[in-house]
């Protein structure tokens, strides 16, 4: 696979560095409320990047963080009246459950910030020591900027007029600001009233660690200071990415993430998501409204990740067509296979030929490109059809649907039809017409069904009617 590096702004061959298993880190959600669209655009096209790179025969290893201690999850709980983690707890499960709805896979390690603090003070400790963290007065500790000066080389700040030396008097001790903000950012939070019971003791004092600090420790902690990818949505590149960076090779050396992988902002209705805008959109949003999940992922990667996706409801019908169409093409092709059992992704792994879809396949595999992928998918089935090998092209349309995470739906039931009794009474003397082979008479009462609306198909033993 090649994908976009947001640090060399190039598209690079994805190599693990220890040749054997690429592994990855990538942001996960902070579980204070649930995960909107937004959100799940990023972690679905992060899923079909892990799928594509499994099935081409590569072992991953994905760890994907919660952030279940911050400003945002201490303030709400409080006003829920809950414990931290009974708030958090709760909003957690409703975003595996969304996931699971998604079809995405689950990551192979899932840490929390909160069972990660002693990493995270440790790591303070050691940028300490090493004079590029310093405590203030109230025992807060902060980074110091000017004591990396490769700090913002992820999101081009010197190509933005920012100047890097005016950063001695500035601090910011809030978990998220202003992207254009250039200041020392918290790694330790001393204890404030409106925490409440949420704090624990350090060598500064009572607290707890700033937001930045929680993914640097743990990928520490799992993955080293020398890992193949980090990714995670464009609006984490400044700061959040940036003081990763920085508060890590300070810390434990090593060259941190080989690549940066990011996915861009969805748009809804051709504009920003907001509530005040009644177009913020959560899973449980959109299953109210009719559509299933399985619509939901197809749309949401319906775009190129480094596109804006412009989300609408519209969108989520032609979902509902399109995923008909794959499911009656997969249903054809299966019966011109001869119905084999059907196929799990493991089987799929390494799949040697293709057929017709190697295109698609290598469109997924460019710059993870799944517009074009799902566009090839469709133009090779217009001629599986007619290949002479079913078999083969089933399985390249499997792979397909097993990479790009895409469930198919099931067939619609079909409503019983009530025959009319006069309809019935045809029937039955054409059907007693034929078994005694007075075949004119069975021709003039089949005759007389279809000027009706009905017509007769037989069987072994039996007939059905149905409207023409």
């Amino acid at each position: 696979m090649r994908l976009f590096d947001t640090l060399s702004r190039e598209i690079r061959d994805l190599q693990p560095i220890d040749k054997q298993t690429y592994r990855f880190y990538c942001c996960g959600p902070t579980v204070y409320g649930p995960a909107h669209i937004g959100n799940f655009r990023t972690f679905v096209v992060q899923d079909v990047f892990r799928r594509a790179l499994e099935l081409g025969g590569l072992a991953t290893k994905h760890v994907r963080n919660l952030t279940d201690v911050d400003d945002k999850t201490i303030r709400d709980a409080q006003a829920a009246g809950m414990t931290l983690k009974a708030f958090t707890d709760g909003w957690t499960e409703k975003f595996h459950a969304d996931c699971e709805a998604l079809n995405c896979l689950k990551p192979h390690i899932e840490p929390s910030a909160v069972e990660h603090i002693p990493h995270q003070i440790k790591m303070i400790e050691d940028l300490v020591e090493k004079d590029h963290a310093y405590a203030s007065e109230d025992g807060s500790v902060y980074f110091k900027i000017s004591s990396f000066p490769e700090y913002g080389q992820l999101s081009r700040l010197d190509e933005r007029e920012l100047n890097l030396g005016q950063t001695s008097a500035t601090r910011s001790d809030s978990d998220e600001y202003e992207k254009e903000s250039l200041a020392d950012f918290v790694l330790w939070k001393a204890r404030r009233e409106e925490d409440g019971e949420n704090y624990w003791s350090s060598p500064w004092g009572e607290g707890r660690p700033g937001w930045h600090l929680e993914c640097s420790a743990m990928i520490l902690e799992y993955l080293g200071a020398d890992f193949d990818m980090h990714a995670g949505g464009e609006d984490l590149v400044f700061p959040h990415h940036d003081n990763e960076i920085a508060q890590s090779k300070c810390s434990c050396g090593g060259d941190f993430a080989h690549h940066w992988f990011h996915s861009t902002h969805l748009l809804v209705d051709g504009g920003k998501m907001s509530k005040s805008k009644g177009n913020f959109y959560v899973l449980k949003d959109l299953e109210e409204k009719g559509f299933t999940a399985s619509e939901v992922r197809f749309t949401l990667i319906g775009a190129h990740y480094r596109k804006q996706l412009n989300f609408t409801l519209d969108s989520l019908h032609a979902a509902r067509e399109a995923l008909g169409k794959l499911r009656k093409a997969e249903q054809a092709l299966a019966e011109l296979a001869g119905n084999p059992p059907a196929l799990r992704f493991e089987d799929l792994k390494g799949l040697k030929n293709k057929g017709l879809f190697e295109n698609a396949w290598e469109g997924l595999n460019e710059d993870l490109n799944t517009q074009r992928a799902i566009g090839a998918v469709f133009g090779a089935l217009r001629k599986a059809l007619n290949e002479p090998d079913p078999e083969t092209q089933l399985k390249g349309l499997h792979l397909m649907l097993q990479a790009l995470g895409i469930e198919l739906p099931e067939p619609p039931e079909e409503e019983a039809v009530e025959l009319p009794s006069e309809i019935l009474t045809l029937a039955a003397e054409r059907w007693a017409a034929r078994e005694a082979k007075e075949w004119e008479k069975s021709d003039e009462l089949r005759d007389q069904l279809k000027q009706k609306g009905w017509i007769v198909k037989d069987g072994q033993g039996g007939y059905e009617v149905l409207p023409e």
